[in-house]
């Protein structure tokens, strides 16, 4: 069987991963908070996770893996947003929720096993905070009852942090009823105009760390193998999970392994809507930038190291993915990926290696291999090729004008040579030669008619 190595936030290492039971392989990955579209950033962990799982079902299995991803729908930013609009909360996360799924599903993302909504599993949260209560874990005040820090001695290990060190730098104004001012709440009152649901503590709402504990135990149980999301949720989200999940539940070990990615920057800066380069997923589908580009560009890069989207990357991705496709069309994918593929993606998921060596089956020609190991990644499938396939007339004048050039130059014509290549800048046209070939892209000044004039003039 592939060995699986995978680092391990809990234990800064690169560990060989062993499942709990092979037969039932166990993964949760923080979901969305609906209340607005998915930015790109947000897309980064679910393309990761669903790499990782098409990894697990290749080795263990497809019926052997548990897929769980939430959404949360009870959260102040909903209720703000309800509040500024109008609209009711119900209408605004069932409409965000289904934003969602159009746009990860445009990358290709395969839906988790489980989706579980917050709302829908109050009564495990309330139980389980019962149960931190009578452990002497939590307590009640003013109406909110909150985790005690202090009670776990293991908090800080996930983030490698100390609570006094937390303290010392904290800069935030402490609620003077917490015992200590680390301590975060797990459940608080609701007013009239917010939603709120029945407990021994009065009318009120969840915190949004039990949210991900309770719905975790109760679809994967209180040990599972797999946790994840951005760097971001490491502090303090995780970290609280992690504290109130061992302490209500003593005997289990909640997630054995811990993968978190790396955050996102566009164009070498952080994305922020004060710098102006801030966008979310739709945006770019909306710009014409098909969901096939935005996952190869995402998976470009290793899931541990800072991604940079940058306009470049996506028209390079652009025109490697339209001549693999001219590549495959018509071929049946091999039996299996390339062994080299699955090693890379064993490799703590090496989604850049694994794509290195679709490079190299292209460049042998192996198109039935690279049409396997590219579903591995999430690519070339065939529901994701409609992009391509609407400039079928355009790729065919350019790979028609593409040879035409190569004579050219062969037969050392230089000015039509050149003529070609002007005439290709002048119709939008990209091309860039490369090691594998020419590859090309269509640039936003793309003009169909001026390519095809160009056609006509060389006789292409």
């Amino acid at each position: 069987m592939v060995e699986i190595r995978l680092t391990n936030t809990r234990t800064r290492k690169k560990e060989i991963f062993t499942p709990l039971d092979d037969r039932n392989i166990r993964l949760y990955l923080c979901g969305p908070t609906v209340y607005d579209r998915a930015h790109l950033g947000n897309a980064r962990p679910v393309l990761v996770f669903d790499v990782l799982v098409r990894l697990l079902r290749h080795v263990y299995g497809a019926g052997h893996v548990t897929y769980v991803r939430n959404f949360t729908d009870v959260e102040d930013k909903i209720n703000d947003r309800a509040a500024e609009t109008g609209r009711t909360i119900r209408d605004i996360t069932e409409e965000t929720i289904q934003w969602y799924h159009d746009d990860m599903d445009a990358l290709g993302a395969d839906r988790p096993d489980h989706e579980p909504r917050a709302t829908d599993y109050i009564t495990q949260m309330v139980a389980m905070i019962e149960t931190l209560i009578a452990r002497r874990h939590a307590y009640v005040a003013e109406g909110h009852v909150l985790f005690d820090v202090r009670s776990f001695p293991e908090y800080g290990r996930l983030s490698g942090r100390s609570v006094d060190d937390m303290i010392a730098g904290a800069r935030v104004e402490v609620a003077p009823f917490k015992r200590d001012s680390m301590d975060f709440v797990l459940w608080k009152p609701s007013d009239a105009d917010t939603p709120g649901w029945d407990s021994p503590w009065g009318r009120g709402r969840p915190g949004w760390h039990i949210e991900c504990s309770a719905m975790s135990a109760a679809l994967l149980g209180p040990s599972f193998d797999i946790h994840g999301g951005g760097i971001d949720l490491q502090f303090p989200h995780h970290e609280n999970e992690v504290a109130q999940s061992c302490c209500a539940h003593p005997d289990g070990d909640f997630a054995r392994v811990w993968l978190h990615n790396e955050m996102l920057q566009v164009e070498g800066k952080k994305m922020s809507k004060s710098l102006g380069n801030f966008f979310t997923v739709r945006d770019l589908l909306d710009r014409g930038v098909p969901g096939e580009v935005i996952r190869f560009v995402m998976l470009s890069t290793h899931y541990r190291k800072p991604m940079d989207w940058t306009e470049t990357k996506a028209q390079e991705a652009e025109a490697v993915l339209r001549r693999w496709r001219g590549l495959v069309a018509g071929i049946e994918p091999a039996s299996s990926p390339a062994p080299a593929v699955i090693d890379a993606l064993a490799d703590d998921l090496n989604t850049a290696g694994a794509i290195a060596v679709l490079h190299e089956l292209a460049g042998q020609g192996d198109a039935s291999a690279l049409l396997a190991s590219a579903y591995m990644l999430g690519l070339l499938l065939p529901q994701m090729g409609a992009w391509a396939e609407a400039g079928e007339d355009a790729a065919m004048l350019i790979e028609a004008l593409l040879a035409a050039r190569a004579e050219a130059r062969k037969a050392r014509d230089f000015g039509r040579a050149d003529a070609i290549r002007d005439g290709f800048k002048a119709a939008g046209v990209e091309v860039k030669d490369t090691a594998q070939g020419a590859e090309w892209s269509l640039t936003a000044g793309y003009d169909a008619a001026k390519l095809s004039e160009l056609a006509r003039s060389v006789g292409a």
